[in-house]
């Protein structure tokens, strides 16, 4: 009797594991299926499209071609580095702490290898250096006129102060538009500018905040 009742025992078991490959089998399905929704900036000139998160990613492996998140972040990006520079130039005069005029220098020597390399990129793509105000107007991080002429008019221990805390929040916006792109953008490039700006000017902020 032990040896007949083996091999129903067998196959029992191999029907419980048929059925529950077959429950499972939808499940995944289903999860791939049910993913978030992408929002795709279309190419310049072109609409967004609204893409499932499968075929985003498909379609980010196969084509690597700027989009209008790629081309705005570029631009306004060049613009972004400009203010910096234009903030750094004014520590060695002004500034008192050698950390701080360290510090603005290493920022532009960073920033203005990043600038070239922007324009280059659009130029590859012939792109323009400007395309519209509506791009530049709510950058963030961006420090105003008055916020300018103030730093430009201080000295020592005052500009000390004043550049670090505008300088944190411009790396801080830089950060956000790099995320933007990352989450928005197509190309390799460009993305791997933003991961750059990512790890530096993290770096940064963390070295500026202990300087306060």
């Amino acid at each position: 009797m032990l040896v007949r009742r083996a091999p129903l025992v067998s196959a029992s078991l191999l029907l419980a594991l048929a059925l529950a490959g077959c429950d499972s089998a939808p499940d995944t399905k289903s999860g791939a299926a049910s993913g978030p929704s992408v929002i795709a900036p279309g190419k310049p000139g072109e609409t967004n499209r609204t893409l499932s998160a499968q075929d985003a990613a498909e379609q980010r492996a196969d084509d690597d071609t700027p989009n209008s998140a790629d081309v705005a972040y570029a631009r306004m990006m060049i613009q972004h580095h400009t203010q910096a520079l234009e903030m750094t130039e004014l520590a060695p005069k002004q500034a008192e702490s050698k950390a701080v005029k360290g510090l603005a220098t290493r920022i532009g020597a960073a920033q203005e290898p990043e600038i070239e390399a922007m324009k280059g990129w659009l130029t590859t793509y012939g792109e323009d250096e400007t395309g519209g105000e509506h791009e530049h107007a709510a950058m963030p991080g961006m420090a105003t006129e008055a916020q300018l002429t103030e730093l430009r008019a201080a000295r020592g221990k005052a500009f000390d102060a004043l550049f670090l805390t505008l300088m944190i929040t411009h790396h801080g916006g830089a950060l956000t538009m790099a995320a933007d792109v990352k989450a928005q953008g197509n190309n390799v490039r460009i993305e791997e500018m933003a991961d750059d700006v990512i790890a530096q000017q993290t770096s940064e902020i963390t070295r500026m905040r202990g300087m306060q």
